[in-house]
């Protein structure tokens, strides 16, 4: 080509042009269908935020009320929605979500609903408003706030028959129309059984699927909070893992099925389908108790660091959102001992991913789609620089050399997910005295997606090597590092 320019053009300055936008022009990778929405990606990037169980199960002792629970048993003396913000923005989370009525049909706002609220108890002489004082705590200090509105309500005398689907659409309304903007909202699978219904103290089935009219709820959700991420019902815009206990698949995708039945098969979602028509990332819950509420029993059995730092590998490091449950105490606050966990948690993970081996590191790719998609984009900063091949690339590797031979045992990879989730198999080596060993893992080296954290035995090496071994559509991997954790 630059042969056949005219002498005019052949300047040095002329020929960095030419190249230059001759790299510019290299047109990026198809997308690999599905991809997530411009929200579903913003929430995907959340990572971590916080569950907030509260109300009469906490000063009952209980995790199910029946519905006849007397409301001015809730009673706190000192609460502090601001202590609860602040803990939680200290053990890292960027968000919470409050559960405004569980199964018990409790409301913790002062709702037009129903007289089971939080306007006939003694808390703040009946003037209290749990969901505006946490709602104002969070936009004072930066937090994102969500709310969780049980669409089962064991309190309500008509639950069960078409008049109640009429009052939980009016108590979303009064929800996201006053509090918002939310960043999601949640609608809990539990549906139906025994319950007090008024007094009527007996078991009612429903259909769930048909029955709450789901996709009317979420578009009054979105007419006021159009980002907010949707959990549960017929229309979610994220899934359940299918566990409560803080673990999700190695093997991880975001594709999912939308029928109601795959949306409640719990063998399936812990995973997800590497050919689902829809991008549906899924949301790991647990709680930092046994409980989801508080029980003073259980002051012993919080999660200790370790514990915690396992649930965010397993969740977080398998490409999914990690939303941590906080159990408020009778007096009103999260209990010490699981902010100091919770805290100290943390703030060990912003020590083990503190620095990026990687950083100095020269970086080769076997296969490169040219200078805009080159290799060295994977340790950028900018979220929208990536490594990609070619297409009709089926196989393809980074090799990083350190400029001394370095230990590490943690490595984050991501995948450039506007694009797709592609990649179905990787594995991993470093280089030392002379010659190329495997490490050593412990689990699948499967899937990607928005992040994927591995845990080894710290190695030493003079290089590294990642081997992308199965892949569909084009290879896009948008950042790489490996760190030395403590053990």
């Amino acid at each position: 080509m630059i042969s056949r320019l005219p002498n005019s053009l052949r300047s040095p300055f002329w020929l960095i042009i030419i190249v230059l936008f001759a790299a510019s022009c290299t047109p990026r990778p198809e997308l690999s269908c599905p991809v997530p929405s411009r929200q579903q990606l913003e929430w995907q990037q959340l990572e971590t935020y916080a569950f907030i169980h509260f109300g009469l199960n906490t000063f009952n002792d209980m995790e199910w009320g029946y519905g006849d629970t007397p409301s001015h048993t809730f009673n706190p003396p000192v609460l502090d929605c601001e202590q609860w913000v602040l803990t939680l923005k200290a053990c890292g989370m960027k968000g919470v979500i409050l559960t405004a009525k569980h199964h018990d049909g409790f409301c913790l706002w002062p709702t037009e609903t129903t007289d089971y609220c939080i306007r006939n108890t003694y808390y703040n002489k009946g003037g209290g408003d749990l969901v505006k004082e946490l709602s104002e705590a969070c936009k004072k200090h930066g937090l994102k706030f969500g709310l969780y509105l049980s669409p089962w309500d064991r309190h309500q005398a008509d639950y069960g028959y078409p008049g109640y689907v009429e009052v939980y659409h009016r108590q979303i309304e009064e929800l996201v129309s006053h509090y918002g903007p939310l960043f999601e909202f949640w609608f809990d699978g539990a549906n139906g059984g025994t319950g007090w219904y008024g007094g009527a103290d007996e078991a009612r089935a429903i259909v769930a699927e048909h029955y709450y009219d789901y996709e009317k709820a979420r578009d009054i959700v979105w007419k006021y909070s159009p980002e907010a991420a949707i959990f549960g019902g017929t229309v979610p815009t994220l899934r359940w893992i299918g566990n409560e206990k803080g673990v999700a698949d190695a093997t991880q995708w975001c594709m999912y099925k939308t029928d109601f039945e795959a949306l409640n098969d719990e063998k399936n979602l812990k995973r997800g389908f590497r050919d689902g028509e829809a991008w549906l990332p899924a949301e790991v819950d647990v709680s930092i108790r046994p409980g989801w509420f508080y029980h003073a029993s259980e002051d012993d059995k919080v999660k200790t660091v370790e514990q915690l730092t396992d649930l965010y590998y397993n969740s977080v490091g398998h490409n999914t959102n990690l939303l941590l449950n906080f159990p408020v105490n009778l007096e009103g606050k999260i209990p010490a001992i699981d902010s100091a966990n919770a805290v100290q948690w943390y703030q060990k993970l912003q020590r083990d991913f503190r620095d990026n081996l990687l950083k100095d590191c020269k970086v080769t790719a076997s296969h490169t789609r040219g200078q805009r998609f080159k290799a060295m984009n994977v340790l950028s900063d900018e979220y929208t620089h990536y490594w990609a091949t070619d297409d009709g690339v089926q196989q393809a590797e980074l090799v990083f050399e350190f400029p001394q031979a370095t230990d590490f045992n943690r490595l984050m990879l991501q995948e450039y997910i506007p694009l797709g989730q592609n990649v179905e198999s990787f594995s991993l080596d470093y280089y030392a005295k002379g010659k190329w060993l495997p490490i050593e893992t412990g689990e699948p080296l499967t899937t990607i997606g928005y992040k994927r954290l591995v845990r080894f035995p710290t190695v030493k090496a003079e290089k590294l090597r990642i081997r992308f071994r199965v892949f569909k559509g084009t290879l896009c991997i948008n950042h790489v590092g490996t760190y030395l954790a403590e053990e």
